[in-house]
């Protein structure tokens, strides 16, 4: 049986990625939980996350959760939830600068106050609700979805990372708000996105479902 573990750790919206699941495959085996064990024998790791990049990184350090996805990175699938994405990075901006996890090279940034649309709008920050992803890789995790589809977002900040180094991450997903900004990454068997996979209907839905039987190859 195909064994999922949600990482818990405080920060996320963990029953409602555990119903998408659940809604997409009844025959997995969920758990939601931080236990050490569980998470090392799962057979693909979701890592979502809400919330203050200090306070989800203080939770994630106690927990010894980085640790384990480091253990994890090139053993299994894992998916990257919003903030949980963002903790996947070397530095985030927020609460005055924050060290987090450094699977991948490259920062988390505010999006700029003040900023307009092409209709001369003011965009508000948080960045709220639907927009478009222009897939920039072909990847599985893409099956079925149509490019340029529409996915929920709720966050201030978004991922710079940097491609240039080594261990870099691939963008492969790209919205605008002002500017393109990196809406998803990916490398090797890791896979990353800033929405919300369990609040974007049938195209969130669809990426839940290309994440459960996805070998973490590309």
């Amino acid at each position: 049986m195909n064994r999922v573990v949600v990482i818990d750790y405080g920060m996320g919206n963990l029953h409602s990625v555990g119903k998408a699941l659940e809604h997409v495959d009844k025959n997995i085996s969920l758990s939601i939980t931080s236990d050490a064990q569980q998470i090392q024998d799962a057979d693909r790791l979701i890592f979502p996350g809400v919330g203050a990049m200090r306070d989800c990184m203080a939770e994630i350090k106690r927990l010894k959760i980085d640790k384990l996805l480091k253990e994890a990175r090139l053993e299994k699938p894992i998916l990257g939830i919003c903030v949980g994405m963002q903790a996947m990075l070397d530095f985030s901006e927020e609460n005055n600068g924050v060290d987090c996890i450094g699977l991948f090279p490259g920062r988390v940034e505010r999006f700029s106050e003040g900023q307009k649309d092409e209709n001369n709008e003011l965009l508000k920050v948080p960045h709220m609700g639907w927009n478009e992803v222009k897939q920039t890789f072909e990847h599985p995790m893409w099956h079925n979805i149509v490019d340029k589809s529409r996915f929920y977002f709720v966050h201030s900040y978004y991922v710079t990372p940097d491609t240039c180094k080594e261990n870099s991450a691939t963008i492969v997903g790209e919205s605008t708000y002002h500017k393109a900004f990196c809406s998803a990454l990916a490398d090797d068997n890791i896979f990353a996105v800033q929405f919300h996979p369990e609040k974007s209907q049938s195209c969130g839905l669809q990426l839940l479902k290309n994440f459960l039987s996805w070998d973490g190859q590309v």
